[in-house]
């Protein structure tokens, strides 16, 4: 699963790690496609026959909710349409009438080995927003494997009996519906595929609006956060060759660049998850002789532990360091991680907030009395499938517009329907005080 997801723009770090807030967290602003920019060739729809899908029933206004459905029961949420902070005019061809049934289809790989997990997290999530707030809303979920063409087969049989498609969850999947004709629906990818949507880049087709977690963008969200903080300071990113760490690197660093900054890439050796002593003491002299402005750590919570470990006592004061959900094992105050006080991080409301107004309303899963590794990611998964069924509700029904959400995931602003889709999320920013994450306003 690690490996998989590594590859899907969702990060992985220690064994077992799923994916981290967030590339949150966002999914790029999507531009124009520059001059000589080419979208990859269409490929047929394949002939592979659909996967089965589970419909839930439509629940009318004033309706009680399924016998089967998953989360709780009580006063919905405030419509999207009440949250939106400005709706342009525009035609708006894809709306579906209040007063018609919004069908929704939800298209996850639940029988894939390596995503399963990932997916049934992200279904629980999607299903308890649709608990809450479900009045003249369908849902019907469709479960593929991993195989491309099942996919897409399965895309186009979903495509068919709804008006809106939330789905796929792989990066390669997302990537092969979007350089395929088959889209026609208004369609809510939960990955950001490779060659598209960044500078340089052709768009996404204008009814695929990306909103997975990015560990990049959560990357880019730190160096502003940074450069506010310690304006003109140089930075040096550390990093392992593992995929997910040297993404988020060099998000990092190129957005510190962007900005006119100095900065150094170091990637230091790690086995087994652990970081390699000979080169810390390497690190140690290096930083006593020349030190950076700041640290950014593209590595999980147990490397920046051992490095703070490493480091301590090098300097005359300690170095700011900044990092991704990666530094946030979920643990809260079971298990403190109080060498990492002072470190400063961005992640998920749902991980950080209990008292935030969206996280506060939705049933959270149950927690084994062994937390496992990847639990955090897990969660992060479950929150994103609720911030993907009020996004897609909200497009359901008002198509054409552009929109602000306080959501579960973080602030979040939505365009679509007004040309190229745009998909923006602002996370949490957070500091280590007495081994918990704390969130602070930057």
């Amino acid at each position: 699963m690690a490996a998989t997801l590594a590859g899907c723009s969702t990060p992985c770090g220690a064994p077992g790690r799923l994916c981290a807030p967030i590339t949150s967290i966002t999914s790029p602003v999507t531009s124009p496609a520059p001059a000589g920019a080419t979208r990859p060739a269409p490929r047929p729809a394949p002939e592979t026959p659909p996967a089965p899908a589970e419909t839930f029933a439509v629940a009318m206004p004033g309706a009680g909710g399924p016998s089967g459905a998953t989360g709780t029961t009580g006063t919905a949420l405030p419509s999207l349409s009440s949250m939106s902070a400005a709706t342009a005019p525009a035609a708006d061809m894809d709306a579906i009438p209040s007063n018609t049934p919004l069908r929704l289809s939800l298209l996850l790989p639940l029988r894939s080995d390596t995503l399963g997990q990932a997916a049934t997290a992200v279904k629980a999530g999607f299903l308890a927003a649709w608990e809450r707030d479900r009045d003249g809303v369908t849902v019907t979920v469709t479960d593929t494997g991993d195989a491309t063409d099942d996919v897409l087969a399965s895309y186009a049989s979903a495509q068919e009996r709804s008006d809106l498609v939330v789905g796929p969850l792989g990066r390669s999947a997302v990537g092969a519906l979007a350089a395929s004709p088959l889209l026609r629906k208004p369609t809510i990818a939960l990955n950001t595929p490779e060659g598209y949507g960044t500078p340089g880049q052709p768009p996404l087709p204008a009814r695929m609006l990306a909103m997975g977690l990015s560990i990049e963008e959560e990357a880019r969200q730190a160096a502003n956060w940074a450069a506010t903080e310690q304006p003109g300071a140089s930075a040096l990113v550390l990093t392992t060759s593992t995929h997910w760490q040297r993404r988020s690197a060099a998000a990092f660093a190129a957005q510190w660049q962007r900005q006119g900054l100095a900065v150094r890439t170091v990637e230091l050796g790690a086995s087994n998850g652990y970081l390699n002593d000979p080169e810390l003491v390497q690190l140690r002299a290096r930083l006593q002789s020349d030190p950076p402005g700041l640290l950014f750590a593209a590595l999980d919570a147990a490397q920046t532990r051992q490095l703070r470990g490493a480091l301590d006592g090098a300097l005359p004061q300690a170095l700011p360091i900044y990092g991704t959900s990666a530094l946030n094992p979920g643990n809260g105050n079971s298990f403190p991680n109080r060498e990492l006080d002072g470190v400063r991080l961005l992640d998920l409301p749902w991980q950080l907030q209990a008292d935030h107004p969206a996280v506060m309303i939705y049933p959270h899963p149950p927690q084994p009395e062994e937390r496992k590794p990847g639990a955090a990611d897990l969660e992060r998964l479950y929150a994103l499938g609720i911030d993907a069924y009020r996004v897609a509700r909200e497009i359901g029904r008002h198509s054409g517009v552009r929109f602000q959400l306080d959501g579960v995931t973080g602030r979040l602003t939505v365009s679509f329907g007004l040309g190229p889709a745009s998909f923006e999320r602002v996370e949490q920013a957070a500091v280590y005080k007495n081994g918990v994450p704390q969130p602070v306003t930057p």
